[in-house]
């Protein structure tokens, strides 16, 4: 698959395509487990997603999760009773990539819940790679404000350090919290991640292969720590068109009040905002997409294509 959508059968060979229709059937007689009301809970400012969406797309992936997840659960019983001892709870951990504004938070959340409601993984945690950024004040000491969203803007050390306490079964590892409010790191603010059965990992790059920079000692990737990871996926134009949308909708929303880090933006009128998110996305978030999300498109174990009207109409299941 291209960047513009176009299918290359070169590619994509590693994969199985289903269409959406196809897709749904595979949910078999598993039952929807969420109502109109906890749907609109999870959905991002902005997100177009429909009940009828979640059955067809995301009930068919928590179903082919869970059996995932009671595979790897069978594996460490048996793997215990060959060693003679009980083995720690390892958590099973899903990734979730893709460009800003198309969607991955509004999907993290829903399949969050939905895997929670199978009997045997209830404990499912969710955290975004944006509390591993570096507080503003760092990245403008470093002159890569501007740079925000891109690999050298994470602390990745500590992201990987985060990955692998979890996977080695820690208990109560923290994580640091992001404010898309105040742009910024909340200081002294921490989520606890405490053995889940299930840990969803979200975030712009989290499938890029970390290359040290000169002097640096090799570590994993953030990828390495993944039994399993999704790319949300959509033509370009379609994501640029998003992205202003929702721009828009700050302005008249969060970016009012005069503590929000954009309240500058409010003061804009309807052309200079449009302008300005424009500008935004093709000198920040494309030139970031081309350069280090795009590519790592293939790493994925499923990509999720989603159609102009922001609803899936395709998934590709990489081949066993």
């Amino acid at each position: 698959m291209t960047a513009s959508g176009t299918k290359d059968k070169a590619v994509l060979s590693p994969y199985r395509h289903f269409t959406s229709e196809q897709w749904g059937l595979l949910r078999k007689d598993t039952p929807l487990p969420l109502s109109e009301k906890e749907l609109e809970e999870l959905r991002g400012f902005g997100e177009r997603i429909s009940l009828d969406e979640v059955s067809e797309i995301y009930l068919p992936l928590s179903r082919l999760l869970n059996l995932y997840v009671g595979e790897m659960q069978e594996l460490y019983r048996v793997t215990s009773e060959f060693l003679g001892r009980t083995q720690d709870k390892v958590p099973y951990i899903i990734g979730v990539a893709g460009s800003v504004a198309v969607g991955k938070s509004t999907t993290s959340r829903v399949l969050r819940t939905l895997l929670a409601r199978w009997p045997n993984h209830p404990k499912v945690d969710l955290i975004t790679t944006d509390g591993f950024l570096f507080p503003n004040r760092v990245l403008e000491s470093r002159g890569i404000m501007q740079r925000k969203g891109f690999p050298e803007s994470f602390d990745i050390q500590r992201l990987i350090k985060f990955l692998s306490d979890v996977k080695a079964g820690s208990r109560h590892v923290e994580a640091p919290v992001y404010s898309h409010f105040s742009y910024d790191i909340i200081d002294n603010e921490t989520i606890s991640v405490d053995m889940p059965d299930i840990l969803i990992v979200e975030g712009l790059n989290v499938l890029q292969p970390w290359k040290p920079a000169e002097g640096e000692d090799p570590q994993p990737f953030v990828s390495d720590f993944f039994d399993f990871s999704i790319y949300l996926d959509a033509d370009e134009a379609a994501i640029k068109r998003w992205y202003i949308e929702r721009f828009m909708g700050l302005r008249r929303t969060s970016f009012t009040d005069p503590k929000a880090y954009f309240h500058r933006y409010s003061q804009l009128t309807e052309e200079e905002a449009v302008t300005t998110a424009d500008t935004i996305w093709t000198s920040i978030n494309q030139a970031n997409l081309h350069k280090n999300i795009l590519p790592t498109r293939q790493r994925a174990d499923a990509i999720l294509r989603k159609g102009d009207d922001h609803r899936i109409r395709d998934v590709f299941l990489r081949k066993l």
